[in-house]
């Protein structure tokens, strides 16, 4: 009898995980960050520094652990369904996000011709779709649900005696959320349109805490930000 293909998974028994608390120091950085004078916080260095800490402590992280592959949630096993998931995720929130930019924020009397001097925007666009694109989704994923969002449910799951609440670690759900989020880099690029990363950043770690499936999470992203991006590349010339 097989599982079925959405019904949360108990990870499987595993070594007691080295640095855990390592994925607060990402956290700090962004936090650091809003803390800083405008005039230190435009410099690129800076900028990208809680990305920088972020890919610096997943390193150090995956070389003092085992089972580094199950414990991000990459086995292949699960790369069909991933697939599957992933797909019909990013076309869902694909088509949302290009109503939202295209017509809601619009209404609302943003501007969204902005988004032409991104350096996404001025990328060519067989550059972005789909290589700039998926390569950014798997890194973004790996950094965010995987390593930060994964870390995070397992300091979590200590606070909690109901196993679903532990499962689904709440708390570690909405920081991670924020932080992506709230990303300096993400902030600055997108401007008011980085609201739209709350709700998937939510989206996409409710999904990897209830499937531990990081192939989901990937293809949803690599997914929704081709359509989106292809779609609102069009709208605005």
């Amino acid at each position: 009898m097989t599982t079925p293909e959405l019904c949360p998974q108990a990870p499987p028994a595993q070594a007691k995980e080295w640095g855990a608390a390592q994925a607060l120091l990402p956290i700090a950085a962004t936090l650091g960050f809003y803390a800083l004078p405008s005039s230190l916080q435009e410099q690129s260095l800076v900028l990208f520094a809680p990305q920088i800490v972020a890919y610096l402590v997943l390193g150090l992280w995956a070389a003092h652990n085992r089972d580094i592959v199950s414990r991000l949630g990459l086995e292949k096993w699960k790369v069909r369904n991933g697939l599957r998931w992933g797909l019909l995720t990013g076309l869902l929130l694909g088509c949302l996000n290009t109503f939202v930019i295209l017509s809601a924020y619009p209404h609302l009397g943003y501007d969204i011709n902005f988004l032409k001097t991104t350096p996404h925007g001025r990328l060519p666009l067989l550059v972005m779709v789909p290589w700039f694109i998926c390569g950014i989704a798997f890194l973004v994923e790996l950094n965010f649900r995987g390593f930060l969002l994964g870390r995070l449910a397992a300091l979590e799951s200590k606070l909690w005696k109901s196993s679903l609440a532990r499962r689904l670690s709440p708390l570690a759900l909405i920081t991670c959320a924020l932080v992506f989020a709230f990303d300096p880099f993400m902030v600055a690029t997108f401007q008011h349109l980085h609201w739209i990363a709350l709700w998937d950043g939510l989206i996409w770690g409710f999904i990897w805490l209830y499937t531990r499936n990081l192939y989901i999470t990937i293809v949803a992203h690599m997914v929704e930000v081709i359509a989106m991006y292809s779609a609102v590349r069009m709208a605005i010339g």
